[in-house]
């Protein structure tokens, strides 16, 4: 199996050599091509195109000298059959123009392999959709995370995933707010989304990871996202709005 054909733009050497290095772990993964700027970038798509192995999607920084992602991106999106664009950047005051072309994702850096490979589902879902031939590997379904102990009045008891709604950061302890109660527990919040990230967690904001099976409504107004959980309407941060939306769309469609 060939796997997805990327390419992946940046101007600093380091941050595209990272990027290369992730993508390569993941086996949806095929053909990587490299580009430092735009003009090269549009360059090497055109030579994959008159070759017969078009480029599929394309990780793509914003800030580049010359024609910068955003201009590229308005670029690209205009092709008769335009690749998927993931945009990976240091700086979120671009997401609204992300956006406006379409853009599958948009991951700020430092790049976390977990986040990238939301990106990646997200592209070669995309691709298979608008008929590339992808190519790309299964991936094997993570094991069962497992239950957090929980002090309570010196008895440990064992929270499960599935009784939790969501979870709040509190420094470096998180909250865990199930339908009976909360419960605190010494660990990070980012390093608990990992450790649940096969249980259908789902990060929201900076402050707030959610079981997707617990929202219950998502309300837009005035530009401003929230969601109800358990009774609790909690912000969703912009960059997150789409993943989120899309999410929820694909589990109502699942459902009978």
């Amino acid at each position: 199996m060939v796997g997805l054909r990327v390419l992946a733009v940046d101007d600093e050497a380091p941050a595209l050599d990272d990027l290369v290095h992730l993508l390569r772990a993941d086996p949806r993964i095929g053909e990587i091509h490299t580009a430092r700027d735009g003009a090269s970038a549009l360059r090497k798509l055109d030579r994959a195109l008159a070759d017969g192995r078009p480029i599929a999607a394309v990780f793509l920084d914003i800030r580049m000298p010359g024609l910068d992602g955003t201009v590229l991106g308005r670029v690209l999106h205009q092709f008769a059959r335009a690749p998927q664009i993931v945009y990976v950047t240091a700086y979120e005051n671009h997401a609204v123009d992300a956006f406006e072309i379409k853009a599958a994702d948009y991951i700020l850096k430092p790049v976390r392999p977990e986040r990238l490979a939301v990106a990646i589902r997200r592209v070669t879902e995309a691709a298979e959709e608008a008929g590339w031939d992808t190519g790309a590997a299964e991936v094997p379904a993570p094991s069962e995370p497992e239950p957090m102990p929980v002090e309570l009045g010196g008895v440990t008891r064992f929270v499960n995933p599935a009784e939790v709604l969501f979870v709040e950061a509190q420094g470096d302890y998180a909250r865990l707010h199930t339908s009976g109660g909360s419960h605190l527990v010494r660990i990070p919040l980012a390093a608990l989304g990992e450790r649940w990230s096969g249980a259908g967690f789902v990060r929201v904001h900076r402050s707030h990871l959610v079981a997707l099976s617990a929202i219950k409504e998502l309300r837009l107004d005035s530009g401003r996202c929230t969601i109800v959980v358990g009774g609790t309407e909690l912000p969703v941060a912009r960059r997150h709005v789409r993943e989120l939306r899309d999410l929820l769309v694909r589990r109502a469609r699942r459902s009978p």
